[in-house]
C-alpha cells in the first residue's frame, strides 16, 4: 500500500544581495580592487572620475519617478568610501612562477626549436620541489604522444643537462643525491667542497644514515676535516623548487595587507587601508537620460526606466555588497584583535591561544562558513611582522597544570628543545615526550612526532652532528 501525504519543507534561497556579499568577501584586497574596475567597465550607470564637479555628476534620486513607473525608491549618488587620500602601506612581493623563471631563462639559451620544446617539456615535468621524478624512457613517450616530439635518450640527456644549468642550481635533479652534486659541482674546489663531492659521490648511503666513523675510517680523515665538509652539505637546498614560490598566478603579485594594525601604548586598533577602491557615482549620461524619460512617450519612458533600472539594481547589489564587505571583515578582525590581544600587544607567539572558527562566529555572530571566507587569502601588518589570518587559529590541549595552550605554543618549545639538545647524541621523539613533560606539557609520542614533521624537524639521526 502507498502511502501519499503532504511534506511541508523549508527552504532558504540567497539573494543576489548576498550572493554578491559572499563572493566579495572571499576576496583580498589587491583582487576586490580588480573586481571594482570590472564592475564599472560592465555597468555604465557607475562612474568613477574622481573630484567630479556638479557638472559631471548628477545627483539624481528616483523619487521624482513614480513607483508604478518600473524603478524602486533609490538614490543614485553612493559615497561610501569617502575622499580620504590613499593610505600608505607596506607590501612584499611574491616571486615569479617557479616554471615561468625557468622557460624565461631558457629562452636565452641557443637552442633550436626541437631543442628549446624537449627542454620546455622537462621544465613541464619537473615537481614543485624542482625534481625530475621520471625515468628518460617514459618522458620520450610522453614527448611523442603526448606532443607530438620524436627524440631520442640521447638529445633528451643533453636538454636535461641544460636545464640542470638553469637557477636556482640543482633544478632537474633525479634524486636527492643528484641535487646535492649539482650544487656542489659550481662551487669553488677547496678542501672542504671536494670531500663534500666524495662523500655524496662514493659514500652518500653512510651519509644519509649518518655513519661518520665509517666515512672518516674510508677516506682516511680527521673528525674535524669530515665536520668541516658536513657543515657545507647540510647548507646545500635539498628542494631547489622550493626557492621559487608558484602558489600564486599572475594576478597575484603583491600580497597587500587588508589590516593594519596599531599599536599606542599598549592600546591595539587597527584600520583597513583602501587600496584604489574607487568611490562610486552615476553616471551623468544615464542620469539624464532618465531625466528625459520623463517628459518623452509612455513607450521611451517605460524602455529608458527599464534599461537604468536594470543598471541601477546591479550598482544597488553592488554597492551594498562592499559595504556589508568591510562590516563583516571589520567585525571579524575585531573579535580575533579582542581574542588574541596578549599576542598582538607582544608577539610573543606562546602568548596565542586556541582559537578556532566557531569562537570567533559566536563572538561576531556570523555563520562559520563566512568566518572562513573572511580569513582566507587576508593578511594583517603588525609591527612584528606580516601574517595571514589564518595563523591565528589553531586547535589547543591542556598543559600539566590543566591550562589550555595553543598547538602553536607547543610546537615553539617543542622547537626550543630541538636547538638545545647535544647535537652528538640528538633526543629521539621518546626523549622528547619528556622533555615537554619537564616543561610542562603532557604530550604523546604520536603528537611529537607529527609537530616534529610539521616543523621540517628530521629524525634524530638525521639531526646527529661530529
Amino acid at each position: 500500500m502507498i502511502k501519499q501525504g503532504l511534506e511541508i519543507k523549508q527552504t532558504q534561497k540567497l539573494s543576489p544581495l548576498q550572493i554578491q556579499t559572499i563572493k566579495l568577501i572571499e576576496l583580498p584586497i589587491q583582487e576586490l580592487e580588480q573586481r571594482v574596475r570590472k564592475e564599472i567597465e560592465e555597468n555604465p550607470v557607475l562612474d568613477d572620475t574622481p573630484n567630479s564637479s556638479d557638472e559631471e555628476t548628477r545627483d539624481v534620486s528616483i523619487d521624482e519617478i513614480r513607483e508604478d513607473e518600473y524603478i524602486p525608491s533609490y538614490r543614485l549618488k553612493v559615497n561610501n568610501w569617502g575622499r580620504d587620500a590613499r593610505p600608505e602601506y607596506n607590501t612584499f612581493s611574491v616571486k615569479d612562477s617557479f616554471t615561468q623563471n625557468l622557460f624565461e631563462q631558457l629562452g636565452c639559451r641557443n637552442l633550436t626549436q626541437h631543442q628549446y620544446q624537449v627542454a620546455a617539456f622537462i621544465i613541464g615535468s619537473l615537481d614543485e620541489d624542482g625534481y625530475l621524478r621520471r625515468d628518460l624512457d617514459s618522458l620520450i613517450d610522453d614527448l611523442a604522444f603526448r606532443a607530438g616530439i620524436t627524440t631520442d635518450i640521447e638529445e633528451v640527456e643533453a636538454m636535461l643537462a641544460v636545464v640542470q644549468d638553469l637557477e636556482p642550481t640543482g633544478i632537474g635533479a633525479r634524486d636527492l643525491r643528484e641535487c646535492l652534486l649539482l650544487q656542489l659541482n659550481v662551487c669553488k674546489g677547496t678542501p672542504e667542497i671536494l670531500l663534500a663531492r666524495r662523500i655524496i659521490s662514493d659514500y652518500f648511503q653512510e651519509f644519509s644514515n649518518r655513519h661518520f666513523n665509517k666515512i672518516s675510517a674510508r677516506l682516511n680523515v680527521s673528525d674535524e676535516e669530515l665536520k668541516r665538509a658536513t657543515a657545507r652539505i647540510v647548507k646545500l637546498n635539498p628542494a631547489p623548487g622550493g626557492e621559487v614560490a608558484d602558489s600564486y598566478d599572475d594576478r597575484s603579485q603583491q600580497i597587500i595587507p587588508d589590516f593594519v594594525l596599531d599599536n599606542v601604548d599598549g592600546q591595539l586598533s587597527f584600520s583597513m587601508p583602501r587600496f584604489s577602491v574607487p568611490e562610486l557615482k552615476v553616471n551623468k549620461k544615464y542620469a539624464d537620460m532618465l531625466m528625459s524619460a520623463k517628459t518623452g512617450s509612455e513607450r521611451a519612458q517605460k524602455e529608458a526606466a527599464t534599461f537604468v533600472k536594470q543598471k541601477l539594481d546591479s550598482a544597488k547589489w553592488f554597492v551594498e555588497a562592499l559595504k556589508q564587505r568591510q562590516n563583516t571583515l571589520s567585525k571579524t578582525m575585531e573579535a580575533i584583535l579582542q581574542y588574541q590581544h596578549d599576542y598582538f600587544e607582544s608577539g610573543d607567539e606562546t602568548q596565542l591561544k586556541p582559537m578556532v572558527l566557531k569562537d570567533i562566529a559566536e563572538v561576531t555572530g556570523f555563520d562559520i562558513s563566512t568566518i572562513s571566507r573572511v580569513v582566507s587569502s587576508k593578511y594583517i601588518e603588525t609591527h612584528f611582522g606580516i601574517f595571514p589570518l589564518k595563523y591565528f587559529f589553531s586547535e589547543g590541549m591542556a598543559n600539566t597544570d590543566g591550562e589550555e595552550v595553543s598547538t602553536r605554543e607547543l610546537k615553539k618549545v617543542l622547537q626550543e628543545c630541538v636547538d638545545g639538545e647535544n647535537k652528538r647524541k640528538p633526543l629521539t621523539d621518546e626523549q622528547l615526550v619528556v622533555e615537554m613533560e619537564k616543561r610542562g606539557y603532557k604530550v604523546a609520542r604520536r603528537t611529537i612526532a607529527k609537530y616534529r614533521s610539521q616543523l621540517g624537524i628530521p629524525l634524530a639521526r638525521w639531526r646527529k652532528e661530529l
